[in-house]
């Protein structure tokens, strides 16, 4: 098998095309200040069209991942691949009015739906020599298409000529070298091995219903967990910078793209000290410690927004919330994998997905509630929310005795999806 087989590289392919959607899906963060002042938009509307990406999002990961496990990944993928192009047009047409604005977002909200649920899964397959570095892989594919993403927006829109347009130029080149590397990469397929042989794939339908999502483990961990992953990076990114903007000058746009980079770079750098947490409920208490400490912190950022340290506060909790974010992610992806039959592998990981999206609207009602509450106040509650959440895990989140209850190590075959009736895990 060359080095662009399934083992090999081939999931550098895969991880390229899910980056450049994660790029596609944040580069419109740190414009929000820009079209604020642009097309005299509110607060709540600014943060309506971030939010919109949640409304496209969620149908794109319910339905990417089991048609993906019906047809493949990469007819998923390169579909996706192209629509978050395409939403990036819309972007770009939108900088005269705030209608192609909610259109983007929402036509790049259903290309990441499909592309992240797709994505996930044929890492992971590619991945079939390392298959413990698979939740890593695709955390730092997106984390790289999240910070990249935003930090080169945010400093095209700083300084270059057509702040409402040159921002997305990068995007689209990345599109034109990801679609046909996508385009080449070894197919997997998600139906049984049975059902393959005798040529007779599993009806679509059937392929919408994912048993593990009702079971008990899913319901009292992963639904709880889930949206903190992202509600802790979107309040990080989306909410916090707006609050010191007064303090930043002619320079919001690029201190914006720049949280946004440290978010998702904390995100990354905390990867290899999660996997050395080898036991679940451990992984699962440290990632939601690390979200109730980091919304301590962005309330004290909030608290002190118009002062000098107001900047700083916010970039120290946007490094707290992004290793939240990183720490949430792999424990989340991890715990899908271990539930997951390797049929219903993309399939639940939508399913997980959607849930944790969610959480990328977490600045729509903040802003919302604005007029109810200061920021401190809103996020002191965010915070008693998040410590209410880690208690109630750490009575929910321990693993049955029959459970081993450490991660397998890289490789094994037990920690291939579909191993969680053969080691019993109680859902």
């Amino acid at each position: 098998m060359n080095d662009f087989g399934i083992g090999g590289r081939a999931w550098w392919r895969a991880g390229l095309a899910v980056a450049t959607v994660g790029w596609g899906a944040q580069q419109f963060a740190p414009l929000l200040p820009l079209y604020r002042t642009r097309l005299g938009l509110s607060a709540t509307t600014v943060q309506a069209t971030f939010g919109m990406y949640v409304l496209g999002l969620v149908p794109g990961l319910l339905l990417g991942g089991p048609v993906s496990d019906r047809y493949g990944r990469r007819r998923v993928l390169v579909p996706a691949l192209a629509a978050s192009a395409a939403g990036t047009v819309l972007l770009v047409l939108g900088g005269t009015g705030s209608g192609r604005l909610f259109a983007g977002r929402l036509v790049a909200g259903v290309a990441s739906g499909a592309a992240f649920s797709a994505g996930s899964a044929w890492i992971k397959e590619l991945s079939a020599a390392a298959a413990g570095s698979a939740p890593r892989r695709l955390t730092i594919a997106m984390s790289i298409g999240f910070g990249l993403g935003p930090l080169v927006a945010g400093v095209l829109a700083q300084w270059a000529p057509d702040p409402t347009a040159a921002p997305y130029v990068p995007h689209l080149l990345l599109a034109g070298l990801a679609l046909p590397l996508a385009a080449r990469a070894p197919e997997t397929a998600g139906m049984p091995e049975t059902a393959r042989r005798a040529g007779t794939p599993p009806r679509l339908r059937d392929a919408l219903r994912v048993p593990e999502a009702r079971g008990r483990r899913f319901l009292t961990v992963l639904v709880p967990l889930a949206p903190w992953v992202f509600g802790s990076a979107s309040i990080a990114l989306a909410y916090l910078p707006a609050l010191v903007g007064g303090r930043l000058g002619g320079h919001a746009l690029v201190y914006g793209a720049a949280v946004t980079t440290l978010t998702a770079a904390a995100g990354i750098a905390v990867q290899p000290l999660a996997r050395r947490i080898r036991t679940p409920r451990r992984l699962l208490m440290t990632a939601m410690g690390l979200v109730t400490a980091g919304m301590l912190v962005a309330t004290g950022a909030a608290a002190a927004a118009g002062a000098a340290a107001g900047p700083v506060l916010v970039v120290a909790a946007a490094l707290v919330l992004g290793a939240a974010y990183g720490c949430c992610q792999v424990c989340g992806l991890q715990e899908v994998q271990r539930l997951a039959r390797p049929e219903r592998l993309a399939a639940l990981t939508s399913a997980y997905q959607a849930v944790s999206y969610v959480g990328f609207a977490a600045p729509f009602p903040l802003a919302a509630a604005g007029r109810l509450a200061s920021p401190p106040v809103l996020l002191l509650a965010v915070t008693g929310l998040a410590a209410l959440t880690l208690a109630a895990l750490a009575r929910t989140g321990r693993v049955g005795r029959e459970e081993p209850g450490a991660i397998p190590a890289a490789g094994r075959p037990d920690d291939q999806p579909g191993m969680a009736d053969a080691r019993n895990v109680r859902r």
